[in-house]
């Protein structure tokens, strides 16, 4: 009898905390505005300078997923509530960590690790809330061994580096971290 009133208790002031905290926090994280309803993305540009073939269209497919699968915005290309576009300004692969062959003649020095950084210029237009809008350059990289080959970088390392990127822009838009 005791333990059926505790536990009453319990889910009671289990209920009415769970109703304050829906009231103030959103279960998607997002910060925009209800009102927002459609969301145009354009296909990014690649204007790097070492460029890789498919990193436009996979940074592009990814990025409007990310969006059109973790909100209820709707895609649009005529009159969106937000405007993403962009270009792709950096890809670059190199050498961070230097060894040295001490039994090699001359002592060959030769990179034994090397970094991937990948940087995206992002134009933002919010038109429903004009004042969070934006243009800005996102980057991130990943160190990986120099014994991976151009196709395993680019089957992992772009992967992860744009996945990265992908969640900062996300984050700087939906969740106004």
């Amino acid at each position: 009898m005791k333990i059926n009133r505790i536990l009453n208790t319990f889910l009671v002031l289990a209920m009415l905390a769970g109703g304050l905290l829906q009231s103030c926090y959103t279960f998607t994280g997002s910060s925009l505005s209800p009102e927002i309803k459609t969301v145009q993305i354009n296909e990014f540009i690649n204007n790097a300078p070492l460029v890789n073939p498919t990193l436009a269209q996979q940074f592009s497919t990814d990025i409007q997923n990310r969006f059109l699968q973790r909100t209820t915005l709707k895609g649009t290309k005529e009159n969106p509530d937000l405007l993403i576009e962009g270009e792709i300004t950096d890809y670059s692969i190199s050498p961070t960590t230097i060894s040295s062959n001490v039994d090699a003649a001359g002592g060959n020095i030769q990179a034994a690790q090397n970094k991937l950084t990948i940087s995206v210029k992002v134009h933002y237009e919010n038109r429903i809330e004009p004042d969070k809008s934006f243009d800005r350059t996102f980057s991130d990289e990943a160190v990986f061994s120099s014994d991976l080959d151009i196709n395993a970088i680019e089957a992992s390392q772009v992967k992860l580096v744009n996945e990265r990127i992908i969640n900062k822009i996300f984050n700087d838009i939906v969740a106004n971290w």
